[in-house]
């Protein structure tokens, strides 16, 4: 199991890049939008740098004579010859004035490119977050959802293309999933609700037949064996009928402190250490005791001849804590996330239920989830185990206005 993220911002959202860096969608979208306004850009500036320079390099000749113009007699223009040299310094006047033109045309292309290049990037930036919005609804609809959440659903609104498309795929797929869970509750509940009466009429049988005082020995050994049996089969239906109920969405949710209900769960463990803080939390009562006596329960179940059980309830920066601490067999750290699973033991063994019927930890787990909360385990270096539950803080009260019905009525001015 992994603690919960404080920052409730999690590192799924971004995709894994080179060197272990994380980069976003949106980033990398935004990049595309950016470097397309800068190719373009470019493309531009460089088709109108050559247009001008192919231009602003062809010389100016008039090539037929226009209705001004004024014939100069030889003599005259003889005499209207430039001196020497002119010719040289019109032409470097030319090409000096070409350069001007050509170095400034570049510069302020290239400032153009960069406001614009710049203006790409943020309105990509500003693009990509409405494109990506409908993901980032879906990814935290589908981060909600739990077992006991499946009713939820995403509802996307907008037009009807490929992310509504996406979206009521995935809320059919919610539908269906809600109601293979709800069956496989209903199944389970009605089921262990079936056996209880013929576990309970075997039971009282038993019962009767064993105060016959003449009973052949052999007997009475069979009827103890047969109702050590019955109790067995009967503790795990009731673990079935709580798991059942555990997995559901409560409907149930009051102020409690874990601290008192581990004081009641105690009671039945007197071996056990308590080390109570307060822990304001907010769930169903029931629940959470049977829980924590849960918890205690197979504490001492597995326990060995050291024999100690550490409770601790109190508050850390994730919200309130539940820690039961054992002795027993050492715990393989892989094989731990196995005990949480329904009818799985450490010595797998699905059929012996003389220790128990494997549900103890799978019930802690689903009343933990079901209040919103978290369990994990990790073995103690000289054997046992060390059981965390993390579920939330009680939200605060809310705050209601003050009652101003009985207060004294102001003294108004008689205008006098």
């Amino acid at each position: 199991m992994t603690r919960p993220d404080p920052a409730g911002v999690p590192g799924a959202r971004q995709a894994a890049g080179p060197g272990g860096r994380r980069i976003s969608v949106r980033l990398r979208l935004t990049l595309v939008y950016g470097s397309l306004f800068f190719a373009v850009g470019v493309v531009l500036v460089l088709v109108n740098y050559l247009f001008v320079q192919r231009t602003i390099e062809q010389p100016v000749m008039a090539s037929k004579p226009t209705a001004f113009a004024v014939r100069i007699p030889a003599e005259e223009a003889l005499q209207q010859v430039p001196p020497p040299g002119t010719m040289r310094i019109v032409g470097e006047l030319r090409d000096v004035y070409r350069t001007n033109v050509m170095t400034s045309m570049l510069q302020w292309s290239l400032l153009a490119i960069a406001v614009v290049g710049g203006a790409g990037l943020a309105i990509g930036w500003i693009v990509a977050r409405r494109v990506l919005a409908p993901l980032h609804k879906m990814t935290e609809t589908a981060r909600r959802l739990s077992e006991s959440t499946l009713h939820e659903r995403i509802a996307l609104d907008g037009p009807h293309d490929e992310l509504r498309e996406l979206a009521d795929t995935f809320d059919s797929m919610l539908e269906r999933l809600n109601r293979a869970f709800d069956s496989q509750r209903r199944f389970v509940a009605n089921a262990s609700h079936e056996l209880r009466t013929p576990l309970a009429i075997d039971r009282a049988l038993l019962q009767v037949s064993m105060t016959d005082p003449q009973l052949p020995r052999q007997v009475r050994k069979v009827g103890a064996e047969l109702l050590e049996s019955n109790g067995r089969q009967e503790r795990l239906i009731e673990g079935l009928l709580l798991l059942a109920q555990s997995e559901r969405e409560l409907t149930t949710r009051r102020p409690v402190d874990l601290a008192e209900l581990a004081g009641s769960a105690l009671t039945s463990v007197p071996e056990a250490t308590a080390e109570l803080r307060a822990a304001p939390a907010a769930g169903d009562p029931v629940l959470l005791e049977r829980m924590i006596g849960n918890l205690l329960d197979n504490a001492v179940k597995y326990n060995d001849e050291r024999g100690l059980v550490i409770l601790r309830t109190g508050q850390d920066r994730w919200g309130n804590v539940v820690t039961v601490e054992n002795t027993g067999r050492p715990v393989p750290a892989g094989r731990v996330d196995d005990l949480f699973e329904p009818f799985r033991r450490l010595d797998r063994d699905r059929t012996g239920s003389a220790g128990g019927a494997g549900l103890g930890l799978s019930i802690v787990r689903a009343v933990a989830q079901a209040h919103r909360g978290s369990v994990e385990a990790r073995p103690r270096p000289d054997g046992g185990l060390v059981v965390t539950v993390r579920l939330p803080p009680a939200p605060p009260p809310p705050q209601h206005l003050p009652d101003l019905s009985a207060a004294a009525p102001l003294a108004l001015p008689s205008g006098r």
